[in-house]
């Protein structure tokens, strides 16, 4: 009523009319109404026109409002706005103070060819040296310079050059200047269309203090640990949040505490790419990953994915003591020739990388013959042997446990399963699923092949250190291959650098949300 109709932008004034109205506790007045239409009973339902502004209280319950779309072009739609819940701190959840300034700032450029994004990189060096030399430059000018730049379109040839301050900053825009590779600098042209899918690893890449710097510094990794830990509480006697920030490795050497710890902090940096604008389209796990990447699809509820992962590692503690894994560099075929005794295939993850698993005497009786002939035979540190007979002992504890666990389909990312080698339908991820995901071999390299045989793909390893990374570069002949963190480098930065790389390859990050709220920096105009 105050603007009238706005033909393609109907509703919109509507949304905005209502959130104001749920902020200030008032719902407005209907301008230009001199008398209700006639064509309308009013006396058969509550509904009616404002003639003076009315209070809104909340009244202990949600306030919601709905809005109606009636577009110029025929489309018709109506959205259902619900005021947000009131933010709650508690001693159990501490709010986590985010800082004002990252370690590292992105500065985005882009161009739409090399020599345009080269020219844009000289053209924006030969700015800042001449606003520090009249003096413009404070502490907060380089992150207004990098929101200035997060806010423009994305060309196909693109840089994102990372640094702490001006100088390294400065030092990365020359590089791209010259197409030289430098450090803190990542380039590439942009695929369009790109698939992205999510791979999740299995044990391996734990390592003591992963994920403590980003619960101090990332709200939106801090709050989904704490979703996980709520959800794991009935099932432990640990704290994960205590195990992460802690000085006690011990737990590195029980499965029954890295595995659930693996898990939450798997499906925390999922939301971390989620929340910079990255969605999977499909996602994909490896051995114990799958039960992360279920939940990431929402396949599985946090619950159920917390009660699988408990459940199902403490009863590998039965195992404990009783086999053995290995890597091999050897193709399938050629290591089932070789394998002795009761050793088998546990996983294919690679062309010329599988891993074995059996009894510790004839693995290990294993490697040392391999490694006399110049074959790469590498022991994995575990005391069991998963994807092996030996889980059969476990089989009907499991489904007892995992009996109500409830696959719940829905519409996210497609779930592509290393036991099956496709996509498994709906309903199927029950207990006996996560007992065969156990037992049978893990089929990675077939799906990573699946995958990329259906288009570019870029493939992001969501885990605390890179360890499925170089298997699928082995594999993946037209896509791109990124990981999240690395062991032992600052969290922050690694993940900056790892967006900067999905942003290169043409992924839709949202470079805003990860800057401190500065002024953009008013910039030259594409270097044409």
């Amino acid at each position: 009523s105050n603007i009238g109709h706005t033909q393609a932008a109907a509703g919109v004034a509507g949304v905005i009319k209502m959130v104001m109205a749920m902020r200030h506790g008032e719902l407005p007045v209907t301008l230009h109404v001199d008398e209700p239409s006639p064509h309308v009973d009013w006396s058969a339902g509550y509904v009616r026109l404002l003639t003076e502004p009315v209070a809104w209280p909340g009244e202990g319950r949600p306030r919601r409002a709905g809005v109606s779309s009636f577009g110029v072009s025929g489309t018709n739609a109506h959205v259902i706005l619900e005021e947000p819940p009131a933010s709650v701190s508690s001693a159990a959840e501490p709010v986590v103070a985010v800082p004002e300034t990252l370690e590292s700032l992105p500065w985005v450029v882009s161009g739409r060819d090399v020599a345009g994004l080269r020219a844009q990189a000289a053209q924006l060096a030969g700015f800042v040296r001449a606003q520090r030399a009249a003096g413009a430059v404070d502490g907060l000018w380089p992150a207004g310079v990098a929101a200035g730049l997060a806010g423009r379109a994305g060309l196909e040839q693109r840089a994102v050059v990372t640094g702490q301050d001006i100088e390294a900053l400065l030092s990365g825009l020359d590089a791209v200047g010259a197409s030289a590779p430098a450090e803190g600098v990542t380039t590439g042209p942009a695929t369009p269309g790109s698939g992205v899918v999510f791979v999740f690893p299995g044990q391996g890449g734990q390592w003591a203090g992963m994920g403590r710097e980003l619960l101090g510094c990332d709200a939106v990794f801090a709050g989904a640990i704490a979703v996980c830990e709520r959800a794991l509480d009935p099932f432990v006697d640990w704290s994960l949040r205590e195990v992460l920030t802690g000085s006690d490795e011990k737990w590195l050497g029980r499965v029954d505490v890295v595995q659930p710890v693996l898990w939450a902090v798997m499906v925390s940096l999922a939301e971390v790419w989620r929340a910079a604008g990255v969605e999977p389209d499909a996602v994909v796990g490896h051995s114990q990953g799958e039960i992360a990447a279920a939940v990431v699809a929402g396949r599985l509820s946090v619950e159920d994915g917390a009660r699988v992962v408990a459940l199902r590692s403490r009863a590998l503690l039965r195992l404990a003591g009783q086999g053995a894994m290995a890597s091999v560099a050897l193709d399938v075929a050629e290591a089932e020739e070789v394998l002795p005794g009761s050793v088998t295939v546990a996983a294919v993850n690679a062309p010329g990388q599988v891993v074995v698993s059996g009894p510790p005497d004839e693995v290990g009786e294993l490697c040392v013959r391999l490694e006399g002939q110049g074959v790469r035979a590498r022991r994995i540190e575990v005391d069991y042997a998963s994807h092996h007979a030996q889980v059969e002992v476990v089989e009907g504890r499991l489904l007892g446990e995992l009996g109500g666990v409830v696959d719940l389909g829905g519409s996210g990312p497609e779930f592509v399963s290393t036991v099956t080698g496709g996509p498994v339908a709906v309903g199927e991820l029950g207990a006996g699923y996560w007992y065969r995901n156990l037992r049978e071999p893990v089929l990675f390299a077939d799906v990573v092949r699946r995958l990329d045989g259906e288009g570019p793909q870029v493939f992001v390893e969501i885990g605390p250190h890179p360890v499925l990374s170089l298997a699928m570069e082995q594999t993946v002949t037209e896509g791109r291959v990124l990981h999240s963190l690395r062991r032992g480098q600052p969290e922050k930065v690694q993940l900056l650098s790892s967006l900067g790389e999905a942003w290169a390859a043409g992924l839709p990050v949202g470079w805003r949300g990860l800057l401190p709220v500065v002024e953009p920096v008013a910039l030259p105009t594409y270097a044409f």
